[in-house]
């Protein structure tokens, strides 16, 4: 029986401002347009997986206002059946003012994403066994319970310990078999900086047991688990937004190890994939389908970063 990945994780909505200048204290602006834009690191990575032709599952609350982001995420493959309209809470949600230099500044309310409990999380896990894998981000509630509580069931986790911010001390990072992260997060884990190989070294002495895979722009990005390693350049394209390239990378290299495939393979695809994400507009939209992948071509670039 193949093994099934449930993603645990966080949907957004995004409503972009377009403003000539932020808004300060005591002013009223208007702005020239609004944009809706489906969002959340955990709807990202469940349409990349989905995409990658992963067995994929996704588990999360939306309010009325978030049906769409559920079409979205069954249209990418994913299996909606645990996405589920809180009756109490509006969707997650981001308010972006987007200004003529293409800056931004973010209000975020976590909504539903903040809604989850412990019942909720039980009846989901039920339905997954030994050896499937569990994914999470840090943009929801109960974390360290469905950490502790998928372990228990013996599913194997992987974690983006994104945003890296104080609720993951409250986590038990010992029991996470897999960290998908960039060098900010490795940074605000390990308490050490330096360049990504001393990094992913930092990584691997605190966590042995796990594998960590690191993402750090034209570096490109490398796999690290007790002295093995695997490095995999990244590939030169022209960079349109770079919005949930990061996402992309996850789903996808996730989708490739649990589908069996070996380390050097999953992070080439993976990095394919988020080669073409950055080269389109928007984060959902930007992601490929597997035969886009597949039918890539580009020259790694040779980083300066060595």
């Amino acid at each position: 029986m193949s093994m099934k990945i449930l993603n645990f994780g966080s949907l957004n909505i995004d409503f972009v401002y377009d403003v000539v200048d932020f808004v300060t204290k005591g002013q009223t602006i208007t702005s020239s347009a609004l944009n809706r834009y489906p969002g959340g690191k955990g709807l990202n990575q469940s349409i990349a997986a989905g995409k990658a032709g992963a067995s994929i599952s996704h588990a999360g609350l939306i309010g009325q206002d978030g049906v769409f982001l559920r079409d979205l995420l069954g249209k990418a493959g994913v299996d909606i059946t645990d996405v589920r309209i809180s009756d109490s809470e509006r969707t997650g949600n981001a308010i972006i003012q987007r200004n003529q230099d293409g800056d931004n500044c973010i209000i975020l309310y976590s909504g539903s994403n903040r809604a989850f409990t412990e019942e909720f999380v039980d009846e989901v896990l039920q339905k997954f066994e030994k050896g499937d894998w569990l994914l999470v981000q840090n943009e929801t509630n109960l974390l360290p319970y469905i950490v502790e509580q998928a372990h228990r069931r013996g599913m194997k986790v992987a974690m983006n310990p994104s945003p890296a911010d104080k609720l993951l001390d409250e986590v038990d990072l010992s029991l996470v078999d897999c960290f998908i992260l960039n060098g900010g997060e490795a940074e605000a884990i390990t308490g050490k900086t330096g360049t990504p190989e001393a990094l992913l070294d930092a990584m691997c002495e605190k966590f042995p047991s796990a594998a960590t895979i690191l993402t750090s722009g034209s570096w490109g990005s490398g796999y690290g688990k007790g002295t093995q390693r695997v490095r995999q350049r990244a590939y030169r394209v022209p960079v349109v937004d770079t919005t949930g390239a990061g996402d992309t990378f996850t789903g996808y290299v996730l989708a490739n190890l649990v589908a069996g495939q070996d380390i050097a393979t999953s992070l080439d695809r993976a990095s394919r994939a988020a080669a073409i994400a950055v080269s389109r507009h928007g984060a959902a939209p930007s992601i490929p389908l597997a035969d886009e992948v597949e039918r890539f071509q580009s020259s790694p670039i040779i980083s300066t970063e060595e």
